[in-house]
């Protein structure tokens, strides 16, 4: 009869991890897997100078996103959501000598911020940042199937017609990312409800039943909580 083993002298008994858990965790897997980078150390602590509002993604969100652009040999991306220029310079460094990402942010003064950030990394021949609101802004640019990929991180109620927009413009085979679309849960409460959750439900609605795209949403927690992103394949 095999032996059976004793979990409890692996490891000791505890209460369910909570958020100091998760950010030490994100802290412990970055000190060996992200190298320092003083183009991203500098947008971090300028953004902070600039009180630019601290909801940029996490250092292992960028990460991520960085590594899944080189993983498509991705040279086109669009981008709703500046902010700062966090995840723009995480992308736009996947890219190649001859790529392209066009980010789309509605505040002007943090567009001017983020370009000052891109321009210190040295990635303004590959980053164009238009301003205004990207429902304006997306049915300018020409559906030509020439974007490979799109990250949506803005205001959780415009979610839906910026995913129609980046569909739109995106290539077969391409990918769509939705940030923020779990929010501690909530979504999936049918008791809470705010603008941002409704955005987001919209969106899962739609996806339900558009034949052009399958779809995943993946739950995280780390630095910045419990949430969670939704991945999206262009058919």
């Amino acid at each position: 009869m095999e032996a059976q083993t004793d979990t409890s002298a692996i490891a000791p008994s505890r209460s369910s991890p909570d958020a100091n858990d998760w950010s030490r965790s994100d802290k412990y897997h970055n000190s060996f897997l992200i190298k320092p980078d003083p183009a991203l150390d500098h947008i971090k602590e300028n953004a902070a100078k600039e009180s630019i509002p601290d909801i940029a993604v996490t250092d292992a969100q960028g990460k991520f996103l960085h590594l899944l652009l080189r993983s498509m040999k991705a040279k086109k991306v669009l981008e709703v959501g500046t902010l700062a220029g966090f995840s723009t310079v995480y992308m736009a460094k996947a890219l190649p000598a001859d790529g392209e990402l066009i980010s789309c942010e509605i505040d002007e003064r943090h567009a001017e911020v983020a370009r000052q950030h891109i321009k210190n990394a040295s990635l303004s021949c590959k980053v164009e940042v238009l301003v205004g609101p990207a429902s304006d802004t997306l049915p300018n640019l020409i559906a030509d199937g020439s974007f490979d990929f799109a990250f949506i991180d803005a205001d959780k109620e415009g979610n839906l017609d910026y995913f129609k927009q980046a569909k739109r413009l995106i290539r077969t085979g391409g990918v769509i990312i939705v940030d923020n679309v779990v929010r501690k849960g909530n979504v999936a409460n049918p008791e809470y409800s705010d603008s941002s959750v409704e955005g987001v439900r919209a969106l899962l609605r739609y996806i339900k039943t558009d034949p052009e795209v399958e779809a995943t949403t993946i739950a995280t927690v780390g630095e910045k909580g419990y949430d969670g992103f939704l991945y999206a394949y262009k058919l």
